[in-house]
């Protein structure tokens, strides 16, 4: 009867997890928004990006929660090691678990609730100054004073929201390579 027990084992719901996280981070940043941005004109590809952020970001918070709930423990290197949150907290696991998890969770969190409603206040700001101007904010010709502050902050917030959304990739890559030397 091991199927039936591994129903009530925390071990695939994890590795889903894992999956789910992984490969959303790696389809948005390295796929999607890449061919988004090349075949949308730039409103559209805005309004999509504002639609997407929210559950993307959502999960790049939810999903390390997830991650340390429900931490398989034991196996691999170190053996007997708890199972959750407290398999997360043990000494052995600090650098290759609680400290990738803690930094996806935190930079997750922080697009989340810090960068995504700024970059949204500064684009809603440059289409205001859009109509005032009579110009896109990327266009090429010279922009006023107005436009040329909440281009730079906009510049600045994006910057630093992808910067973020890269740590948030490389931290759950990293799990990854700590949970793969737990399987064998």
């Amino acid at each position: 009867m091991p199927e039936r027990s591994l129903i009530f084992s925390p071990a695939p719901y994890h590795i889903l997890s894992y999956g789910a996280l992984l490969g959303t981070q790696f389809f948005h940043t390295f796929i999607n928004s890449i061919i988004s941005f090349k075949v949308l004109q730039r409103p559209q590809f805005a309004i999509l990006q504002q639609a997407v952020f929210p559950a993307y970001f959502g999960i790049q918070t939810a999903a390390p929660i997830v991650l340390g709930l429900t931490y398989p423990g034991g196996g691999g290197r170190v053996a007997a090691l708890p199972q959750g949150a407290s398999g997360v907290l043990h000494p052995a696991n600090r650098w290759g678990v609680l400290v990738p998890l803690t930094v996806a969770f935190v930079t997750g969190l922080t697009n989340l609730v810090y960068f995504l409603p700024e970059t949204n206040k500064v684009t809603a700001q440059r289409r205001q100054q859009e109509v005032k101007d009579g110009k896109q904010s990327w266009d090429k010709t010279p922009q006023s004073k107005e436009m040329k502050i909440l281009n730079k902050k906009f510049g600045k917030l994006h910057g630093y929201s992808s910067l973020f959304n890269l740590i948030t990739f490389i931290a759950t890559v990293v799990y990854g390579v700590h949970l793969s030397a737990t399987i064998g």
